[in-house]
């Protein structure tokens, strides 16, 4: 299958929180959609990674996700290296996605910034073609490079480069989110665990209260913000919009 849009987070539940607005407007679009998960979150506080399956599970059917993949790398320990290079450029050729959505290159959780950079260097890599990987038939892969790579914001404020309006699927960014109960704030999720950063009901308030910011800047009630190192070029001047008017 290959895809349109391609979003790839360290943990299952880094793209609900970042980019599933936008996955689910390209989705309305026509478009092809999906997710690679690099690790289970097996470090996670609450919960297990067998429960995080099913959770992501639940939030893939929200977002009407074509594909969804776990690469099942360490959490935590993972490294931006070779090894796990070639693992990620191995599942990029397959699906050979025209735009990727990654973690941010700096962020709270070590991990979204160690990711950020894997993915950016991996979405590189994977355009040369003396790279060589076999798929799981074990056949050599043709190169492929993604045209863009663009950084959702995670936990950390940054500036965005630009932000994507998503106030038609935004009641379903949430109900992605709070597929994920033991992660976040729950009546439903019972179980004796620690509370953390993430799941108390001031944190999902704060998810909410950056897209109403990030929707301001362009005059729309939501919106999700993307930084890109990439210049962004237009054909024509018709590719502004404007909706504060």
């Amino acid at each position: 299958m290959k895809l349109d849009i391609l979003a790839i987070a360290v943990h299952p539940d880094d793209v609900e929180l970042g980019c599933s607005g936008t996955l689910m407007m390209e989705k309305l679009n026509g478009k092809k959609i999906g997710v690679i998960d690099l690790t289970r979150g097996e470090l996670g506080t609450r919960g297990t990674p067998e429960l995080r399956t099913e959770e992501s599970a639940r939030a893939a059917e929200i977002m009407q996700l074509d594909i969804r993949e776990n690469l099942q790398m360490a959490d935590g320990f993972f490294r931006n290296d070779e090894e796990h290079q070639r693992l990620l450029i191995k599942s990029i050729r397959k699906l050979r996605p025209e735009i990727v959505l990654a973690n941010n290159l700096d962020d709270r959780h070590p991990d979204h910034g160690r990711a950020g950079h894997l993915i950016a260097d991996s979405c590189f890599l994977s355009g040369l073609r003396k790279i060589e990987t076999k798929d799981d038939n074990g056949n050599i892969q043709q190169a492929w490079r993604p045209k863009y790579v663009f950084h959702y914001i995670q936990d950390r404020y940054y500036n965005p480069s630009f932000v994507y309006d998503i106030t038609p699927v935004f009641e379903r960014k949430i109900e992605s989110i709070k597929a994920y109960s033991s992660q976040f704030h729950s009546s439903e999720y019972n179980k004796d665990e620690p509370q953390t950063y993430i799941s108390t009901p001031e944190f999902l308030n704060s998810i909410i209260g950056r897209q109403q910011m990030f929707g301001k800047m362009i005059g729309v009630p939501y919106a999700e913000g993307f930084i890109t190192e990439k210049m962004i070029g237009v054909r024509n001047m018709d590719a502004f919009i404007q909706f504060d008017t």
